[in-house]
């Protein structure tokens, strides 16, 4: 392995570590209506769990409702309970072949844990990053240490700078997103 892939593979992490704390962060509930927020909902289907998303369209016909339609009529009571069983905290309601959710504005206390919740993802999230500098240093000292690579002293130094850049960039965005989703969850 070179260096510049340690680089690459480093950056990719990263990159994929805020990739996933936005999707994580999308199905935090929020006063406004989601799709992400019923979309990973596990539902139990002919024996297997699914994601309510593959069984099931989804819609926000108003901006405090969501609109679950079952591609297969039969599986609409085992949604039903699967939301119920999600843990959001919400009240679907059968209508024909639909599923209608009213989404109540979350109380002050309920925003205040959301808010908590969404800023411990963040710091797992900075945990995470802060191990893939660790690697990506480790693995630049075994380069620098290895005799066949050859590396001279300024190739390492500049290495060890571009990591600790892409870490504070990476860093950066989190908080970016962090204070954006925190300020949505705690509008009223």
């Amino acid at each position: 392995m070179d260096i510049d892939t340690v680089l690459l593979e480093t950056q990719e992490k990263m990159t994929k570590s805020i990739e996933y704390l936005q999707r994580e962060y999308r199905g935090v509930r929020t006063g406004r209506a989601n799709t992400a927020l019923l979309e990973y909902v596990k539902v139990e289907y002919y024996g297997s769990f699914v994601d309510l998303r593959e069984i099931a369209a989804i819609s926000v016909p108003e901006p405090t409702q969501l609109l679950v339609k079952p591609f297969d009529p039969g599986a609409k009571a085992e949604i039903i309970k699967a939301i119920e069983k999600s843990g959001l905290g919400l009240n679907p309601q059968s209508e024909g072949a639909q599923i209608r959710i009213m989404l109540p504005p979350p109380s002050s206390e309920r925003r205040k844990q959301l808010a908590t919740q969404v800023k411990k993802m963040a710091e797992e999230c900075r945990v995470t990053i802060r191990n893939e500098r660790r690697d990506a240093n480790k693995a630049i000292e075994a380069l620098e240490n290895d005799s066949k690579s050859k590396l001279s002293e300024d190739q390492v130094e500049s290495a060890k700078e571009y990591v600790d850049e892409v870490t504070k960039k990476t860093t950066a965005r989190i908080d970016e997103l962090t204070n954006k989703k925190v300020s949505e969850v705690e509008e009223i």
